[in-house]
């Protein structure tokens, strides 16, 4: 068979369809990583990979015999864990958008932690829709819809629904009160260019017409805009129960509660062929009990 650390190298490539994240998750170079996949290509006796454009994609066979490679490494990884020690305090490394971490995962850190005091959760944060799936997480939390289609080469777990409302500073409240939806009239809208349509849904389900003359504000995140809501320099529309924490801390208002936008909510995504041990399950375990709260 080939050498594990061939396969191995192959299996990261074929994940980040990139020989340099491959080389960056691993501690290789470009050309150490070009050339084991060559030795692999020769081994089989077939391409693996084919340039589209500056990426590397896999082939149907490589993403098939990487789904192979996947499995069979689960049963190492399963193994070695259960012959580990014990008192060994287990990475897992999260990839989430920036807001969602802030706002709702790194606030219930403690909880999970104090249930799994030797898993240590190391979150870093996604400032876009358009950051692409990379290497370098265990699992990655995204908006979206758990189909195989959006996601082929994940497994994608839904865990949290979100519904979209209108937010308000106490201190703008009291300054210009929103008595009824047709009060926004008076206020600036503030909008995110990762959530482009909040404004027009939520305008279409309070039934208020759209004013073209109306005072906007964008921002390129929301963690921005959210921030300016806070601040009194405008309105915002806000997912829930995401900003949640806001509203129970008195930083937030949301006068209408009952006019919401259904959104697709959150989904986590492992790769597969990642690394799938107990403790990666017990934390999809958290975030699916955490999200139905």
């Amino acid at each position: 068979m080939p050498p594990l650390n061939t396969l191995r190298i192959f299996e990261v490539a074929a994940r980040t369809s990139s020989y340099a994240e491959a080389g960056k998750e691993l501690g290789l170079t470009h050309g150490a990583v070009s050339r084991q996949i060559k030795m692999l290509e020769e081994w089989l006796g077939q391409r693996l990979f084919v340039r589209i454009g500056r990426r590397m994609a896999a082939t149907p066979a490589a993403r098939a015999f990487a789904a192979e490679v996947s499995r069979s490494f689960d049963r190492m990884s399963l193994a070695a864990e259960a012959c580990g020690r014990p008192a060994v305090r287990r990475l897992l490394r999260v990839n989430a958008p920036t807001t969602f971490a802030m706002r709702w995962l790194i606030p219930k850190l403690d909880l999970f932690h104090a249930e799994q005091p030797d898993i240590e959760v190391v979150i870093t944060s996604a400032t876009t829709l358009h950051d692409e799936l990379r290497g370098g997480f265990d699992v990655a939390i995204r908006r979206g819809l758990a189909e195989a289609a959006m996601w082929p080469q994940y497994r994608a777990v839904h865990f949290l629904d979100e519904r979209d409302t209108l937010i308000i500073s106490p201190g703008l409240y009291d300054r210009l009160p929103l008595r009824c939806p047709v009060d926004v009239a008076r206020h600036v809208l503030l909008a995110s260019e990762t959530r482009p349509g909040d404004w027009t849904d939520w305008l279409e389900h309070a039934k208020v017409a759209p004013s073209p003359d109306q005072a906007r504000r964008v921002f390129d995140h929301f963690f921005i805009t959210r921030q300016a809501v806070v601040d009194g320099l405008g309105i915002g529309i806000g997912p829930l129960p995401v900003l949640q924490a806001d509203i129970d801390a008195g930083h937030l208002l949301t006068p209408f509660k009952e006019i919401t936008v259904t959104r697709t909510g959150y989904v986590a995504l492992t790769p597969f062929d990642g690394e799938k041990t107990s403790f990666l399950q017990t934390f999809l375990e958290w975030l699916i009990k955490e999200g139905a709260k």
